[in-house]
């Protein structure tokens, strides 16, 4: 590295300013060692064309931001809301759960296990150690880690006899609390399961009295029906008795106004229609309408013959004294004309 200090009467009147021939960044090794020495054929340079450190283009549409810059806040909302909405199920799932009734005075709830047979809870991970055998292979040892130089000065403790952890003295009150929780947990499950006795049954005899009080119930609905229907089924009975009763009396009275209004009308009847000429002598209508018709046509067909001969007749004398008068007339023609 070379620094160039101008003189004074090169300064003049202007500022100091450092420039110092460019240089690459040496690059460094990850471990210690001899450092080689620094000379112009140590320096390896680079072309800046191909550096990724080095942004092309325009810069305003790229997105960069630093390492330390903050995470994005459609992100962070994102998985808030996905937060939110796992604390929502769980809690909604807790408020479904069906839940025991609270307990008597005196008494708490524990968990307990439900299941046919205990299982023994461990808070402990099964764990088995597997091996296999594989064929040696020469590989390339490791490369050691570095180990910098102890600094400092060693310090050592001294631990006398009774200082260090007893089991069998520290275990007691942890054995004691065990028995004693086993115990108490024994007790409960056995009072629990007494009350459950108690309420299968009180549960039994109360759905004993529920089918009792059903039965009564279902009786008393059934016997109130078969007398609603026998009440309805007299009524209408009842009804057509009566409607019955009311046709008979109209037909009664029917009968008895058309006798009294017949006993008149019948020889006012015949004789109106002996007037209108509805009762007549079946030989006097025979020869009304079948003598005098067929008499009347007879008649008619004589006049009419007898109309057509002398109408024939008169043509004829026509005919012949038209042509006895044409002849008269050719006759005195001729003799005057040959006289």
């Amino acid at each position: 590295m070379t620094s160039v200090l101008p003189s004074q009467k090169e300064m003049g009147s202007g500022t100091y300013t450092f420039s110092s021939q460019p240089r690459v960044v040496q690059n460094r090794r990850k471990y210690r060692g001899p450092q080689p020495p620094m000379t112009e054929e140590t320096y390896s340079y680079g072309n800046i064309m191909y550096d990724r450190r080095v942004v092309r283009g325009n810069t305003y549409a790229q997105h960069m931001l630093p390492l330390s810059a903050l995470p994005d806040p459609v992100e962070i909302q994102r998985n808030q809301e996905a937060r939110r909405r796992s604390l929502a199920k769980k809690r909604a799932k807790e408020l479904l759960r069906s839940r025991s009734p609270e307990p008597v005075e005196g008494r708490k709830h524990i968990d307990v296990q439900t299941e046919l047979y205990l299982e023994e809870l461990s808070d402990r991970v099964e764990e088995k150690d597997m091996a296999c055998q594989t064929d040696a292979f020469l590989d390339r040892p490791p490369t050691p880690l570095f180990i910098p130089a102890k600094t400092g000065a060693d310090v050592a403790t001294q631990i006398l006899e009774g200082e260090l952890f007893d089991f069998d003295l520290e275990v007691k009150p942890i054995l004691e609390v065990l028995i004693g929780k086993t115990i108490e947990q024994a007790l409960l499950e056995v009072m629990e399961e007494e009350e459950l006795a108690n309420l299968r049954a009180q549960q039994r005899a109360f759905e004993e009295l529920r089918n009792a009080e059903l039965a009564e119930a279902q009786r008393l609905e059934e016997q109130e029906r078969r007398h609603r229907e026998e009440k309805e089924r007299r009524k209408q009975q009842q009804r057509i008795m009566l409607l019955k009763e009311k046709e008979t009396a109209e037909k009664v009275a029917a009968r008895a106004f058309a006798q009294q209004y017949l006993a008149d009308l019948i020889p006012s009847v015949f004789s109106s229609l002996r007037d209108n000429g509805y009762f007549y002598n079946p030989v006097e209508r025979d020869v009304e309408t079948g003598f005098m018709p067929w008499l009347m046509a007879e008649v008619k067909q004589a006049l009419e013959s007898n109309e057509l001969g002398r109408t024939v007749l008169d043509i004829l004398i026509r005919e012949v004294v038209e042509k006895r008068i044409d002849d008269y007339r050719k006759l005195e023609l001729t003799e005057s004309t040959g006289a």
